[in-house]
């Protein structure tokens, strides 16, 4: 029987104006976008860390700090291709994976097919093996106020 792994991510990132705002590997149109070191794409670091969570190797902060230059501005898609490429070394591959945006706006459904179709490939699955809903706090707390938005993520790993 082949070995099952289960991780957990979650990642929040600050919003403000101007900024651009990537979600899942896409470019979302919003008149604000998320604060960070990298590109912030608080679905990608959520994934990134249920990955290595699910392996056993820490979380994204451990790998990917964000007080070196190397990774200032860097694409996430980037970051969970280096993620994948530690759960292939250790003998695992992608069953699923389920993630939950927490966002106030903008209006995520018209994004969600082409940041599943964007993902799919990078965890080695279909579109199908991947979902991604979107919620709101109906204006309860930092989410509900526009502050920041915030992503859970749920992997689902077998032994190869």
């Amino acid at each position: 029987m082949r070995k099952i792994r289960i991780g957990n991510g979650y990642d929040v990132h600050a919003l403000a104006e101007g900024l651009p705002m990537w979600l899942g590997g896409v470019r979302i149109e919003h008149n604000k976008g998320f604060v960070a070191h990298s590109d912030g794409d608080v679905l990608i670091h959520a994934l990134c860390d249920a990955l290595l969570g699910a392996v056993g190797r820490g979380d994204i902060g451990l790998h990917f700090p964000d007080n070196r230059q190397e990774f200032k501005g860097i694409d996430s898609k980037i970051l969970l291709k280096r993620c994948m490429g530690w759960v292939c070394e250790q003998g695992y591959e992608v069953g699923n994976a389920d993630c939950t945006i927490v966002a106030q706006a903008p209006k995520l459904r018209p994004y969600i097919d082409r940041m599943r179709e964007t993902l799919a490939p990078l965890l080695g699955v279909s579109t199908d093996d991947i979902s991604v809903k979107a919620t709101t706090t109906e204006r309860l707390g930092f989410a509900g106020r526009e502050e920041g938005v915030a992503v859970y993520a749920t992997v689902l790993l077998f032994q190869k």
